[in-house]
């Protein structure tokens, strides 16, 4: 087994030793924890520990296992590749549209013309896959609202996953709060966090198949599929949208009313419970839309 070394720097917590020069120009790079080399190396392989955050937590626990596990050597910390790079806020970061109020209700949010990012901060933190924290913390002299300020972000992009020939098999795992895209031979070849199901709408343990895949899908909401629905709500569309409560994507699925979807709340995935469907943070389940087609194999397992 063969171990690549991490980067030369100090391996010290998030939030010590951040330092960034004045609002626009470039900032001096901050010092780098382990921990947040390690989410942002795995997020680059396909081994997905959810929002990136500079935390250790279950979520990155899980991913790194799911990596030693399905590989023999040990996951290389981008080696020359640096984890954070230099992002020059685009005039199109802060044109929006944006929706800074959203209530909490989904009867409420119905009356809403579309569920955008609440301001550009939460935009630019998504397409990074890491939490507004840690960019604030990152970059504590930022106010990303201006266009041509630099700010240090998580290096996640990365060369697209090489999507197979063969047949895969889509595995939501409940124990591990996982879903694992399965080679023919067994191989996992991605895996990130997720919630599934709950007390009240368990995981309909079993085998599936993808019916279709749906982008920026609006939501139907049904009061009498939600079992802590307020009495007296009535059936509501709500817009599309980052912030819809089925995210950017809606993979449809062969169980009625199921479905494997993004979140508006990537913190929360692998963390809490739903409705019986399968959740990934919104960048996740863009790239679970890409590996699948009708007819792709699902199956959901304790």
């Amino acid at each position: 087994m063969r171990v690549i070394s991490l980067l030369c720097c100090a391996l010290i917590g998030i939030g010590a030793g951040l330092q960034t020069s004045v609002p626009g120009a470039r900032p001096t790079a901050p010092v780098i924890s382990e921990v947040l080399a390690t989410q942002v190396a795995l997020d680059r392989v396909g081994f997905s520990p959810g929002e990136i955050d500079g935390r250790r937590g279950k979520n990155l626990e899980r991913a790194l296992a799911a990596y030693k596990q399905s590989h023999e050597e040990e996951l290389s910390l981008l080696g020359d590749v640096p984890p954070l790079v230099d992002y020059a806020i685009s005039d199109a970061d802060v044109a929006g549209p944006f929706t800074p109020d959203i209530p909490p209700n989904l009867p409420d949010q119905a009356a809403l013309d579309a569920l955008n990012y609440r301001n550009p901060l939460e935009a630019i933190a998504e397409r990074f896959h890491s939490s507004p924290a840690l960019l604030q913390q990152l970059n504590p002299q930022a106010t990303f609202q201006k266009a041509g300020e630099h700010v240090m972000v998580p290096n996640v992009a990365a060369a697209p996953l090489t999507i197979p020939t063969q047949d895969i098999t889509v595995v939501v795992t409940k124990s591990t709060s996982a879903l694992t895209i399965e080679g023919a031979k067994g191989q996992v070849l991605f895996h990130a966090p997720v919630t599934s199901g709950s007390t009240h709408d368990p995981l309909p343990i079993g085998t599936w198949k993808v019916n279709g895949v749906q982008r920026n899908p609006k939501f139907h909401y049904n009061p009498q599929l939600f079992w802590d629905a307020t009495p007296g709500d009535r059936k509501a569309t709500l817009q599309s949208g980052p912030n819809n409560p089925v995210g950017v994507v809606w993979i449809d699925l062969s169980k009625p009313h199921y479905g494997i979807h993004g979140t508006p709340e990537p913190s929360k995935i692998g963390h809490v419970e739903s409705h019986g469907c399968v959740r990934l943070t919104n960048w996740d389940a863009d790239r679970v839309a890409g590996w699948v087609k009708p007819g792709t194999r699902v199956v959901f397992r304790e």
